[in-house]
């Protein structure tokens, strides 16, 4: 090791402190990329909207509070540490009671809602 400091993509994230640097809910902010994928960190509570994603599947990772991931056959309850994908198409409604804090990835540009005119704009932070 030469003892420098690693350049700005091979930083490491700390996740946390990422989501101490805001409050709103539903808002994606995007801490890293992947192999043309965005990482992003999100605060939820309350309900979102239903949507699908026609083309991605829909990647979340429960790292605070409880999640459920409402299906039209099923809700899926996510606590910290755990993680589900809803395949590609199949429509879902994230929702939280309380606030919880989620992980998502996605390819680049792709709609929160499924739908650019509906979309969050996404911040990188």
């Amino acid at each position: 090791m030469s003892g420098q400091p690693a350049s700005d993509q091979q930083q490491k994230v700390n996740l946390a402190e990422k989501l101490a640097l805001f409050s709103d809910h539903w808002a994606p902010k995007i801490v890293a990329g992947f192999n043309g994928h965005d990482i992003f960190v999100v605060k939820v509570k309350g309900e979102f909207v239903w949507h699908s994603h026609a083309d991605t599947d829909d990647f979340f990772l429960c790292l605070s509070g409880q999640v459920t991931i409402q299906l039209r056959d099923g809700d899926v309850v996510l606590n910290p540490g755990e993680l589900f994908v809803v395949p590609k198409g199949v429509e879902h409604c994230p929702m939280a009671a309380e606030e919880a804090c989620l992980m998502l990835i996605e390819p680049e540009g792709t709609p929160n809602t499924g739908n650019e005119a509906t979309a969050t704009a996404k911040v990188r932070i």
